[in-house]
């Protein structure tokens, strides 16, 4: 039940009104003068307050001035008399809901206290909504307890307050950016929006519209005008992945928007000022393709205020246990299936792998599994052959003869992984990007790198097997 406080100094008006509201299911409270109304409001908890404006010992005004300074969450009305309705428009200006002018309507009233209340709830509600919000996107899927994970989250806390610039850095799957939606809701800026955009999955020209905007005609398609993404983001977050990616021509746009705080629309004349927060990440050495001519120093150390590295999987294997743990529950949850377990054996098979996918791999795994499997407990035979061969080839236990190649082997494995991801999507390249957990530039690299162009669904190959020896010089095949 809401409770409300009736002030006026006038009994009758007190009787009717507590008569009134209680029969609409309020408890109600009254009082004649405003130091004991005051003394009430200190005590006890109230959702709403009736007020009139003409009070003997202190005006309306003033406890409504007092309340908005103790509990400005407390929905306020004005009872007012006809020639006061000055002082009731002040008095919205102070912070008051409403007004009524006396000889009042009680069924009048009875609406705008239906309203002001209605009003704070939703206002609660929100509060409350933006605050589990919070919780959720504090550290998002971040899970883990690891040493290098607490130190993640413990810079993220520290740096979300500020409003620098800051780069991710970290292989692909690491969770790059869940750490920037965390650093966004733990940030002044989170009740306005986080926008992200993968600077590597788009060609170049696109990549500048939707960054900067475009003007209407300035190109074929172009309609309207259009709205980019620093304007979208404003007073926000702009979350710019993959920004290694990005051509030289538009590096250039970029710094200069870093810089002047402006953007100008593809084809527009007009200088838009924007304010958001930029997060940039890349899972690639930026450093090392400054040194080939591909990046931009200045816009690198732009970027570079701050950074920090998440870490890969395969150095926070201590993490394993309930990062499994949380997605079973995700995914059996998610498609109603029973609650399934992991074998020990099949947890060994997951602490020996490299998880060269990282978390994303994991998760994929994870969801493949729980699909799959009918037995409530997930055993070896669960699981990709690709985490099986790990097991049958144990590689720290050899050593290399010569003439061994790293880069070679790496090439050759490299090569029949982009094959098997071919084959499984049926040659789709972006269902294939996204298996391997790169962008679609990277993959038509690599394919042209490899020769997989003309031949991704029909070509064998034959990777030439490393010659290794045991520590004891046998011969392994």
């Amino acid at each position: 039940m809401d409770k409300l406080l009736i002030i006026d100094d006038e009994r009758s008006i007190l009787d009717l009104l507590s008569v009134v509201f209680s029969k609409e299911g309020y408890r109600v409270e009254t009082s004649l003068s405003a130091s004991k109304a005051l003394e009430l409001i200190k005590k006890q908890d109230f959702d709403l307050i009736i007020s009139d404006i003409k009070l003997p010992e202190m005006s309306g005004m003033e406890i409504l001035r007092k309340v908005k300074k103790e509990k400005p969450e407390i929905p306020f009305v004005m009872i007012t008399a006809y020639g006061s309705i000055k002082q009731a428009v002040e008095a919205l200006k102070a912070g008051a809901l409403d007004y009524v002018v006396k000889p009042f309507d009680v069924e009048e009233l009875k609406i705008v206290v239906a309203h002001g209340l209605e009003k704070s709830r939703l206002r609660e509600e929100n509060i409350m909504l933006k605050k589990e919000l919070r919780e959720k996107y504090k550290f998002e899927n971040m899970i883990g307890k690891s040493k290098k994970m607490i130190q993640v989250y413990n810079l993220i806390e520290r740096i979300a307050s500020t409003d620098s610039t800051i780069l991710i850095t970290g292989e692909s799957g690491t969770g790059k950016e869940m750490a920037a939606r965390a650093i966004h809701f733990l940030s002044q800026r989170r009740e306005k929006p986080f926008v992200s955009i993968n600077c590597g999955a788009l060609p170049e020209n696109l990549l500048e519209s939707e960054l900067f905007g475009h003007a209407r005609g300035s190109f074929t398609g172009a309609v309207a005008n259009k709205k980019g993404m620093f304007e979208v983001a404003q007073q926000g977050t702009l979350f710019l992945d993959e920004v290694g990616e990005m051509s030289s021509m538009t590096q250039v746009k970029l710094l200069r928007a870093l810089q002047e705080k402006k953007v100008r629309h593809v084809g527009g004349t007009e200088e838009i000022e924007v304010d958001a927060r930029i997060i940039a990440a890349t899972n690639q050495d930026l450093k090392e393709k400054i040194g080939k001519g591909d990046f931009r120093e200045d816009l690198y150390y732009r970027l570079n205020v701050i950074s920090f590295e998440m870490p890969p999987l395969r150095e926070r294997k201590e993490d394993l246990p309930l990062l499994v743990s949380y997605f079973l529950q995700k995914y059996c949850k998610q498609m109603g299936r029973k609650m399934k377990r992991i074998a020990p054996e099949t947890m060994k098979v997951f602490e020996s792998y490299p998880w060269p996918g990282n978390v994303r791999e994991l998760e994929n795994i994870i969801e493949r599994v729980v699909v799959i499997e009918e037995r409530e407990t997930i055993t070896e035979e669960s699981l990709p052959a690709d985490l099986l061969r790990v097991q049958e080839e144990p590689e720290s236990k050899y050593m290399f003869q010569p003439g061994f190649s790293l880069n070679q082997y790496l090439d050759d494995v490299s090569r029949n992984f982009i094959r098997d991801a071919l084959e499984a999507t049926g040659g789709s390249l972006k269902e294939t990007a996204g298996l391997l957990g790169v962008n679609y530039r990277s993959l038509r690299y690599l394919m042209e790198k490899y020769d997989l162009r003309n031949k991704r669904q029909t070509v064998e190959f034959s990777p030439k097997k490393p010659n290794f020896v045991n520590k004891s010089s046998k011969s392994v095949n």
